[in-house]
């Protein structure tokens, strides 16, 4: 199921979302879905990586430990 939603743009982010349309040989609403779908997965990556660095119990590791831990596998 799908709705329908009216959204205002400014005239230069038309453009560039038409230019981007025409090349991907996709309609307009395809982009912004995608485009959508790709801001609210990076939205709650974003959401876990703060809460991971306001979270006073995530064990912190240096850059060294992380390269010598790496170098293990």
């Amino acid at each position: 199921m799908s709705t329908a939603i009216l959204v205002r743009l400014p005239e230069v982010l038309v453009e560039q979302l038409d230019t981007i349309s025409k090349e991907a040989q996709r309609p307009r609403s395809f982009i912004i879905q995608k485009a959508l779908e790709f801001y609210i997965e990076d939205y709650a990556d974003l959401q876990i990586a703060l809460d991971r660095l306001h979270d006073k119990t995530d064990i912190i590791i240096s850059s060294k430990e992380l390269k010598k831990s790496m170098m293990s596998l």
